[in-house]
């Protein structure tokens, strides 16, 4: 019997001589399914090697879950800043509310990246909000003006809206939206994006970026590819930069 093992046996006793703790075994083996006959400190009378098992498993199961409640929280509030979009919206005037119907969408210049310069411009096209045939989302405020982007949904290909037959194309994959930029055919896996607007003294702006899934509902902004239906949206986050 190993001097370790006899001296625990001896302390448990002495602390607590009523309590039901097993004798050192003479010999230890090895292969016993008992606390007792393999020698474990602390062993008492009939207890399994799977019973203490168990309750050294469930000790460090309960102590992990509770270091988790403490260190996740912590690490959310330290890298949560790094996933956030601190930059303030930039609303920008894309004309006159006499330039746009609620039938015809009409092209327009934005910068997406003023900092860049022209390399940070894209189009948008442009109509007013039409209660006829735009889905309105129940509990999202329905936005003045309709503004999609022309990034494909696929890859980020420039799309165009073709007026004859109502649909935005994408030339490089195939991509087919419909007016409102929900897919039809080709490779995209959700709508094209939309821009928040308002109409301010006579002008139309145009402010950030936003996503949508199938069922028209808003998102914060994904890359090109990123799924957002069902658990997807929970696979792809947002990142500022998108």
């Amino acid at each position: 019997m190993p001097s370790a093992t006899k001296l625990a046996f001896r302390v448990a006793e002495r602390n607590n001589p009523s309590s039901p703790v097993a004798e050192p075994p003479e010999k230890v083996d090895k292969k016993s399914r008992y606390t007792e006959g393999r020698g474990i400190a602390g062993a008492f009378e009939g207890e399994t090697v799977t019973r203490r098992r168990l309750m050294e498993g469930t000790a460090l199961a309960v102590g992990g879950i509770a270091t988790m409640a403490f260190t996740l929280p912590a690490v959310g509030f330290a890298l949560g800043p790094v996933f956030e979009d601190t930059n303030p919206t930039i609303w920008q005037d894309v004309g006159a509310e006499a330039d746009f119907n609620d039938l015809t969408y009409v092209p327009r210049v934005m910068s997406i990246d003023p900092e860049i310069g022209d390399a940070g411009k894209t189009t948008v096209y442009m109509r007013r909000l039409n209660r006829d045939i735009d889905k309105v989302v129940e509990g999202q405020d329905p936005q003045p003006y309709v503004a999609i982007s022309t990034r494909c949904a696929h890859l980020g290909c420039p799309v165009r809206y073709i007026q004859a037959s109502q649909k935005f194309v994408c030339p490089c994959h195939g991509g087919v939206y419909d007016s409102q930029g929900k897919v039809q055919g080709g490779p995209p896996v959700r709508p094209l994006d939309r821009f928040y607007t308002k109409a301010e003294s006579g002008r139309v702006l145009v402010g950030d970026r936003f996503s949508l899934n199938s069922q028209l509902e808003r998102f914060s902004p994904r890359d090109p590819s990123n799924h957002l239906d069902g658990l997807w949206q929970y696979l792809y986050p947002a990142r500022p930069t998108t």
